[in-house]
């Protein structure tokens, strides 16, 4: 009986073909008809201009290992466009190659590579470039023409996410009416665009805030949503009140949704009103960068000015004489509420708290540095030096009994009714 040999079908064993997917496409179009002889002439003549060129750009053509080099990023260019775009069809592929010049397909992976490197590799605006792939890209270049279609659409993948971040934030931004170039300027990241972004629409806002309004934003959310605390899943909540932007393009709406996510798992903190806005998002550790505002030094110190005018305006009642500021600060020496005019019986007691605790003049120091007017504060600051450099003794003085001596100083010197 004879001895029965195995199927095909089952003795078979499937081998990797290491080959290059050029030249895998090659051979199916020849071996399908549908490269012919003249189409082979015209690859096997473009071949060599290319090795030249390809050498040429990337050190140079005189060089037998260069040339050497370049036939293989040459061929992984081909490889690399044609398998991607044809999604591994070897047929199309054949096609391509057939209705296209050579040197074409190797155009065509290298304007990929050069496409996928002038892509960000992270949300962060100051560490990326507009304008595309340039000359001093060419050695990330020369290093992706020989990798593996696999690592360029692994790193494609990667980089395209970040540049959807980047395209939301930029969308959100313009809506907020700030560009792309102010954006950069920033170096801020692109989650934090989008954060600063969805809490200040879900507050109404129509801008972008600098420093001011953002913390005015942040107050506002703490007197909504802050007291008394309220669930973050509940209707009323303010994870709720975060909702996704009106007219937000579907293509961003996954990014942004995930980042909304973020902000509200922030919000405990945020309306937690014991922490200072500044304190929580520009020095604690976890959320510096993680939100945005415009830097705007000239309209920060324009704030700081009026809201230091409208306090000392305040303090003083509109009041600059010199009686009236010396009474505000003996008050704030003392540990008194300040006030401008003392009754004679307020005086008494004041003078009585002086000759038990004494005076802490630096108190009044740092009142006027805190409140007054920057281009007063040396005049105030010498008023007060002048004053209590005298009254000290008597203020503080254990012989003067019936307090007639210090009462009389403060009359003269203060406003006493």
């Amino acid at each position: 009986m004879p001895e029965r040999k195995p199927s095909p079908s089952s003795s078979a064993v499937a081998l990797h073909d290491a080959r290059p997917f050029f030249e895998k496409a090659l051979q199916y179009g020849v071996s399908h008809g549908l490269i012919d002889a003249s189409k082979l002439d015209a690859i096997c003549a473009d071949a060599p201009k290319g090795m030249v060129q390809i050498a040429r750009y990337f050190g140079s053509e005189f060089l037998r290992p260069e040339l050497e080099k370049s036939r293989d990023r040459m061929v992984n260019l081909v490889s690399l466009f044609l398998e991607h775009s044809t999604g591994g069809d070897l047929r199309k592929a054949a096609e391509s190659l057939r209705d296209h010049s050579f040197l074409s397909r190797s155009k065509g992976g290298s304007d990929m590579l050069k496409a996928l490197i002038a892509t960000p590799q992270n949300s962060h605006f100051g560490m990326n470039e507009r304008g595309g792939f340039t000359d001093k890209h060419i050695p990330l270049l020369a290093k992706w023409s020989l990798r593996s279609l696999a690592e360029y659409q692994a790193e494609l993948a990667q980089r395209s996410a970040v540049a959807h971040v980047i395209d939301a934030a930029v969308w959100l931004a313009h809506e907020l009416g700030v560009d792309a170039d102010d954006l950069e300027d920033s170096g801020k990241d692109a989650e934090a665009v989008i954060r600063t972004a969805l809490l200040t629409l879900a507050m109404g806002g129509t801008r972008m805030p600098d420093w001011v309004a953002f913390e005015i934003l942040v107050t506002a959310l703490r007197k909504k949503f802050g007291a008394p605390a309220k669930k973050m899943d509940t209707p009323a909540s303010p994870g709720a009140a975060v909702g996704m932007p009106k007219g937000l393009p579907d293509e961003f709406r996954a990014v942004v949704d995930k980042v909304r996510q973020s902000v509200i798992a922030d919000l405990p903190r945020i309306l937690d009103a014991t922490v200072p806005a500044r304190r929580l998002f520009d020095q604690t550790p976890a959320f510096i960068g993680r939100y945005f505002w415009i830097e705007d030094v000239l309209g920060e110190v324009d704030h700081h000015d009026r809201s230091v005018s409208e306090a000392w305006s305040k303090a003083t009642g509109g009041h600059s004489d010199d009686s009236s500021l010396l009474t505000l600060f003996i008050c704030v020496a003392t540990g008194t509420a300040p006030k401008t005019l003392l009754t004679e019986k307020g005086a008494a007691v004041l003078i009585r708290k002086i000759r038990k605790g004494g005076i802490q003049a630096e108190r009044a120091h740092q009142y006027i540095l805190a409140h007054a007017p920057v281009q007063h504060q040396d005049d105030y600051a010498r008023l007060w030096e002048s004053f209590i450099e005298d009254a000290r003794a008597t203020l503080q003085s254990d012989l003067d009994y019936g307090l007639k001596d210090a009462l009389a100083l403060l009359r003269r010197e203060c406003n006493l009714k």
